[in-house]
């Protein structure tokens, strides 16, 4: 009942299309968001499994800073479906062994769907675009190429591609009080 409410609360904030939420804390102060990690920090919630839904959108933001509604809403529709089975006596492990095969013919499946590309510093066009369909989702559009292209810089700037792999720890985000997103810029070392 508890995972079944709190994805009911962000359920209708997902996608480009979803709907904002407007938070009060308890000073009265108004806060705005589709943003499924900033709403759940916002909730004060003291059902365990409505605690765990919680740490998992967390999880989620910390690994990779987006799609937390989705991952929230999708485990509510995951824990639905389990109750609905153990009330016809399908037993828990059943269920586990059920969704563990599920994912793997859903990751099969991706992977056979997906497209891959080479990343390669003379190709940034693809990863902007790459960039501005997620930033979209989190900032205004009037500056979303420009910070992409910021994004894409920086990342390409740190990037090992041999082994395939970005050191994110040489990246650094600094924010001066004032400005707006469009004084954003890359400085180098």
């Amino acid at each position: 009942l508890a995972a079944r409410a709190v994805a009911s609360i962000l359920r209708s904030s997902i996608g480009p299309c979803g709907m904002d939420k407007i938070l009060v804390n308890p000073d009265g102060d108004l806060t705005a968001t589709n943003d499924g990690a900033t709403i759940l920090e916002k909730m004060d919630v003291g059902h365990p499994i409505a605690k765990l839904m919680v740490e998992l959108s967390k999880s989620q933001d910390e690994e990779t800073g987006d799609g937390t509604t989705g991952v929230v809403v999708l485990s509510g529709a995951l824990l639905q479906q389990a109750e609905f089975l153990l009330e016809r006596g399908i037993h828990p492990v059943k269920i586990a062994d059920g969704f563990d095969q599920a994912s793997q013919i859903v990751c099969r499946h991706l992977d056979s769907i997906s497209e891959k590309y080479p990343v390669v510093s003379d190709n940034k066009e693809l990863l902007i675009q790459t960039a501005m369909t997620t930033l979209n989702s989190k900032i205004a559009s009037r500056c979303v190429r420009q910070l992409a292209e910021i994004a894409v810089d920086a990342v390409l700037s740190v990037a090992n591609f041999e082994t395939k792999d970005v050191n994110f720890e040489m990246i650094k985000i600094v924010t001066k009080p004032g400005g707006s997103l469009e004084d954003s810029m890359l400085v180098k070392g």
